[in-house]
């Protein structure tokens, strides 16, 4: 452990730089001739030499050239860390010297895993001239509306010089002018990294310091002007040394390797993307030297983009060819890398000459420059030309696109171009130039085309392109296999919450596998999709199993476990059984892999929102079928995750996501319940095969989703289940009446809804459905809540003209039934009961509590505890005998409710309290407890009230201002204390009993807080130690009364005033923030107490205990199955259920549908279509103006042309060479004659 402590430091404080990374030195002083001898060819000065350097006389006389690999050596590096510019204002740059020789990938694990700089999707290399050269306005342009923008919409990197001079300068300042104009979002997307030799550098050695600088404070003179100094506009800079000192060029080898090097790595998190990163050189202008940079990269197959016009390299590549496209060469197809080829033809070469000529005079080697020109000419495949000043540069980015896929068309013949292309669009998340170039109707797409592009999209999180391709001819059928899926839950990012709990499971599995080989599943096919972790194998091993995990935590016992039938697992299994079979199927062939995802779409909603990516999650919900329970199943999942999420941040994007789902869910089920009532009642209680038959009352009541259950159509659906088939308008002492004198039920006092309902079903029915004609699914809720209707099904799905599965029963059972299984009934009936039993328990308590055995308890003792008896067999019954969980999770699940707490506490007090006044000794103590357990009973109460509208908001209220009391008597106990002790030290110098001691430090000075002075306690005191001891109360001290009287003021000033108005004002905030969702907090409330009461027996205790041993009879003797035990379920299947999911669909569509039509009318959009049409208007009068131009030109041309005939007729018509035998032709005067004078010649 302290030993990765000590690397972790090492990696922070980057001392590990110096023993890798290298800078060089001069060590052999080789005289520059121009110089008499004060300089070395490095261009160092004599004195800058060591010794050493300097001495070798006799090696500097036979050298002729210095060179720096023969001529220099390596030492660790002095100069890196972070660079602060004084005075510019900007985030801190990073910094390094290195050598030209240093590898190029420790750079780039450098910059990516230290410096933080995200992996690009494409590196720009600019290249030009340096020095004092004039960049011409255009490629200014170029660079901040084309090169700046195209960067940061494809996340690419910009490499230049990174100094303040010539093309590097322009750079800096077009991605500063972006930075100014952008958001900070897409500012971190801009990267500019400068590569500049180290002995260029102004003001170097401020950088230098062995252990690093962190920053170093670099300081810019004349910023105005072109100099060496550093740019401040750049993230970060390579420093590359050579060993020379103000040498240009030193850096170029160690660029080109590591431009070669990138364009090996792979785009995406993890390199998971589909192609390797695109790597462009940009040349502007340039001198002769360039011809040999250009040359280079080319035979390493590097793509370059000229820009025409800018200078005279550039300019004379475009040239090349331009002009020589029509001459023949000897070789016909070259060699890629240009070596090997025969000798172009001498036409072509004396042209090239020509050329070079014109645009390098002055070069002495015109040669080798045409040499270099000819072998450039010959990778004329991989070089794209850029007319600055007739392009645009708003379509720079397509035209890096265009000159990416055209050398990769040159690299391999055997790529697609439409494939490459969609490739890179997808790499740079540019879904605009997919939709115009690629998915304009125009290619033929298979699915084979998009299936790599498709998991890089999936991973990278890009969904528009998800979306698009989806539209475009990809079945997600065929794509998702449990192989994929596997393979994109190992793509999650390693800090992701999700990564870490799925990483737990699988530690877990292979705990027990440990001792057992780890086998490929098929090692004779390669698998689609390449885990991207490239780190421990147990990484690489992940299955479905640890998602079924994870997700069983998450939902808990509301869904069976997911993946287990293509695992072929058993949800009974305990998970010792379970794990075994999982390793030994990962062991084996793993078939299931190659299986087709059953339901692909909720399977990638489930992944997309367990990394909290809310777009994706939101497209995959809407392509989801059963759109209500998948958002509420997204908010459940969304919730819990953030209840594990330790960062502020990451908790807050949970929690607004899940309330986005929440809202989602709400507006959809309010536009099916506008649609149809009862679609949408079937909908709340249908179970979903997707979601592990899981219902949305369910899994909304899991998810805490309190917006959806104050919808008004959720409430009717619970409102309809609690009268049962009584008239919601029935009164509620017509219910009293009628629960003393049953056979009223008989009589007209209480309407039912059974005749009214049989005579409306069907026109009802006919006017919800409408999608096939046939009468909508209705369902009873007197089979629901039916008790006996179990052993023939509790719900029963009834068509037009069916008979009843259940046989018709007798008017008097039926109405007697009607009324007592009714869910208000049974809370009607426990509400009177329990008021009876606290009479009970309040009479044995004042007037019947008898001494202990053998003359007591009485009778009626005897029937209060058997009250509380039948009561415990209830709790037994809530916790033990209801769902299908395990024991642990149904304990666990019945002490979270608050009132099981509270119940468990009155019984467990009673128990105590009985078992105590059993016996002499413990009479009194029982009595007591008995009496306190009285009052837990008494505010038992209070849950019963909840059902009330006015009165459960309150209890709500009540609920937290408790809590806010808490905090409250934490304040007041410091204070408390503070001037207890001080005031007890004060008054009283010595009282040595305990009891006393704790009743001045406490006890008075919370009576003190209501004005209570105890002064009679001060008669009789003593100051005598034996009488004090033996019990006398001491006298007080009256020695620093003045002090007792201030503390007793800033005390009294303290809790009066401030502690008791922070109370005051803590529960005016709680009553506000409550009062204002009150109604949506007390629906949620009366669904739970609603779900309570229609599970239990229609009987109250003590007469439960009947209703307990009829339960016993038909579980445990007979075996029927209860399905109350379910809360609110339908199942259905089949054509029924397929009609309901087509209906929800519908209806989900309207809700999208309206919802985009919000979105454009919006004044942002508006704006938005307004700026593209204006744009288009512009670029459309720019071809214009363009077109207008090149006709002035035509007709210059066609009046020189004019001119020149006249002239030759009149020159013909005055000579004697021809006889004209007619009359030469007039000029007729044209409509357009008055634009020009006469013609010139």
């Amino acid at each position: 452990a302290q030993t990765i402590v000590t690397l972790n430091q090492l990696f922070l404080s980057q001392s590990w730089i110096p023993n890798i990374i290298r800078k060089r030195v001069c060590t052999t002083f080789v005289e520059d001739s121009l110089s008499n001898g004060a300089l070395c060819q490095c261009g160092g000065m004599r004195e800058t030499h060591g010794s050493n350097a300097t001495g070798d006389y006799f090696g500097a006389a036979i050298v002729s050239q210095w060179d720096s690999s023969q001529h220099s050596s390596e030492y660790p590096t002095d100069a890196f860390g972070e660079l602060e510019f004084a005075g510019a204002g900007r985030r801190q740059s990073h910094f390094l010297r290195l050598s030209c020789d240093t590898p190029p990938q420790i750079v780039y694990s450098l910059m990516t895993a230290h410096w933080g700089v995200p992996s690009p999707n494409l590196v720009v290399s600019v290249v030009g001239s340096g020095g004092c050269e004039k960049v011409k306005p255009w490629v200014r342009e170029v660079l901040r509306q084309g090169l700046v923008k195209a960067a940061q919409s494809t996340g690419a990197w910009i490499v230049a010089g990174g100094l303040r001079e010539g093309v590097g300068r322009c750079v800096g300042e077009a991605v500063r002018d972006h930075a100014a104009a952008a958001s900070c979002l897409s500012q971190k997307k801009v990267i500019a990294v400068g590569v500049a030799p180290w002995g260029l550098v102004h003001n170097r050695e401020q950088l230098v310091n062995t252990q690093g600088s962190f920053p170093a404070r670099y300081y810019v003179q004349n910023a105005s002007r072109d100099s060496c100094c550093l740019d401040n506009n750049y993230q970060a800079f390579l420093l590359v040394d050579d060993g020379s000192v103000g040498r240009r060029g030193g850096e170029t080898a160690f660029r080109s390797m590591m431009e070669d090097y990138i364009s090996h790595q792979r785009t995406g998190i993890w390199d998971s993307g589909s192609i390797e990163i695109p790597v462009l050189c940009m040349l502007i202008s340039g001198e002769a030297a360039m011809l040999k940079r250009v040359d280079l990269s080319l035979r390493k197959a590097t793509p370059w983009l000229v820009l025409n016009g800018s200078g005279p390299a550039a300019d004379l590549i475009c040239e090349l060819l331009d002009a020589l496209s029509a001459v023949p060469m000897s070789c016909t197809s070259p060699p890629p890398e240009g070596e090997g080829s025969e000798s172009p033809s001498a036409e072509l070469r004396e042209r090239t000459r020509e050329r070079v000529k014109r645009h390098f005079p002055a070069e002495a080697d015109r040669e080798k420059l045409v040499d270099r020109a000819l072998s450039i000419y010959q990778n004329r495949d991989l070089i794209t030309v850029f007319h600055g000043e007739q392009d645009s540069p708003d379509d720079f980015d397509t035209v890096l696109l265009k000159a990416l896929v055209r050398a990769s068309k040159r690299v391999s013949s055997d790529a697609s171009e439409y494939t490459e292309e969609l490739k890179l669009a997808v790499a740079w998340n540019r879904v605009d130039i997919a939709n115009s170039e690629l998915f304009n109707g125009d290619i033929q797409w298979r699915y084979e085309d998009l299936e790599d592009s498709m998991t890089d999209a999936l991973i990278n999180n890009k969904p528009q392109f998800v979306r698009l391709f989806n539209e475009n001819g990809l079945n997600i059928l065929d794509y998702l296999t449990y192989q994929r899926l596997e393979g994109l839950y190992r793509s999650l990012s390693n800090s992701s919450l999700a990564y870490t709990l799925l990483q737990r499971h699988l530690t877990e599995r292979q705990s027990l596998a440990r001792s057992l080989p780890t086998v490929p599943c098929s090692p004779d096919e390669p698998t689609p999709l390449k885990s991207p972790i490239s780190g421990p194998s147990s990484a690489k091993e992940l299955s479905l199993y640890e998602v079924s995990r994870l997700l069983w935590d998450i939902l808990g016992d509301v869904c069976q476990p997911f993946y287990y039938g293509p695992l072929g697992l058993d949800q009974s299994t305990s998970t010792w059984r379970t794990l075994k079979q999982v390793n030994k199927l990962l062991l084996g062939d793993c078939l299931y892999r190659e299986q087709g995802c059953v339901h692909p779409w909720a399977s990638l909603f489930i992944w997309a929102v367990l990394q909290n990516r809310s777009e994706m999650a939101v497209y995959f919900w809407e392509m989801a079928g059963e759109s209500v329970l998948s958002a509420l199943a997204g908010c459940k999942i969304l919730r819990e995750l953030s209840k594990l999420e330790s960062e502020t941040a990451a908790k807050l994007s949970l929690k607004e996501l899940a309330q986005k789902f929440e809202n989602l869910a709400n507006e959809v089920f309010s536009e099916c319940y506008q649609s149809s009532e009862s679609r949408s009642f079937n909908l709340l209680i249908r179970q979903s095969l997707v979601w592990g038959e899981a219902t949305c009352l369910e899994m909304a009541t899991a998810a805490d989703a309190r917006l959806f259950f104050s919808h008004d159509g959720l409430q009717s659906l619970l409102s309809q289940i609690w009268w049962g088939d009584m008239e919601r308008s029935t009164e509620v002492w017509k219910l009293i009446l009628t629960f003393f004198l049953p056979p009223l039920i008989y009589t007209n006092l209480i309407s039912f809804r059974l005749e009214e309902g049989k005579t409306e079903q069907v026109p009802h029915g006919q006017d919800t459905d409408s999608l096939d004609g046939v009468d909508a699914t209705m369902f009873s809720l007197t089979d629901m809540m039916d008790e006996d209707a179990e052993e023939y099904a509790a719900v029963r799905v009834n068509l037009k003209g069916a008979p009843s599965s259940n046989p018709k029963r007798p008017f008097v059972l039926l109405r007697w039934r009607e009324f007592w299984f009714a869910p208000v009934t049974a809370f009607l009936g426990n509400v009177l009961m329990y008021f009876l039993f606290l009479s009970l328990f309040a009479y044995v308590l004042l007037l019947d509590f008898k001494p202990p055995p053998p003359h007591g308890p009485s009778t009626l003792e005897f029937v209060l505890y058997f009250w509380v008896f039948t009561l415990v067999c209830e709790e037994f019954r809530q916790t033990f005998f209801r769902g299908s969980t395990t024991l642990y999770q149904r304990m666990k699940l019945y002490i979270q409710d608050m009132w099981n707490k509270c119940d468990i506490t009155a019984i467990s007090l009673f128990a105590l309290g009985m078992c105590c006044r059993m016996f002499p000794w413990s009479y009194e103590f029982g009595r007591a407890v008995m009496a306190v357990d009285y009052m837990v009973f008494t505010l038992r109460l209070i849950h019963i009230f909840a059902i009330h509208k006015q009165l459960g908001p309150k209890i709500i209220i009540v609920e937290k201002m408790v809590r806010d009391v808490f905090f409250f008597l934490f304040f007041l106990a410091v204070w408390l204390m503070a001037y207890g002790v001080a005031n007890q030290a004060l008054l009283y110098s010595y009282d040595p009993r305990p009891g006393w001691i704790f009743r001045r430090v406490f006890y008075r000075p919370y009576l003190h807080i209501f004005g209570h002075i105890p002064i009679h306690e001060m008669d009789g005191c003593t100051n005598n130690v034996t009488l004090i001891e033996a019990g006398a109360e001491p006298c007080t001290s009256t020695y620093a009364n003045w002090l007792v009287v201030i503390l007793l003021v800033i005390f009294l000033l303290v809790t009066n005033i401030l502690l008791v108005n922070l109370l005051i004002a803590m529960f005016s905030y709680t009553f506000s923030k409550v009062q204002e969702h009150s109604d949506t907090h007390w629906k949620f409330q009366r669904y739970n107490l609603i779900a309570e009461y229609h599970s239990r027996p229609c009987l109250a205790p003590p007469f439960i205990i009947l209703s307990h041993l009829h339960l016993f009879i038909k579980r445990h003797i007979r075996r029927i199955p209860s399905v109350k035990i379910k809360h609110f379920v339908l199942d259905i299947r089949g054509r029924q259920a397929s009609r309901l999911n087509t209906w929800e669909a519908i209806q989900k569509e309207n809700i999208l549908s309206a919802q985009n039509k919000r979105e454009r009318e919006k004044d942002s959009e508006r704006l938005k279509r307004t700026s593209v049409k204006v744009d288009s208007v512009l670029k459309q009068m720019a071809e214009i103006r363009d077109h207008g131009h090149r006709l002035r030109i035509l007709e210059a041309e066609l009046e020189y042309c004019s001119s020149a005939l006249s002239w030759m007729v009149q020159a013909l018509s005055q000579s004697n060479l021809i006889k004209p035998t007619r009359p030469p032709p007039t000029l007729r005067v044209s409509a357009f004659s008055f634009r020009s004078n006469s013609p010139t010649s």
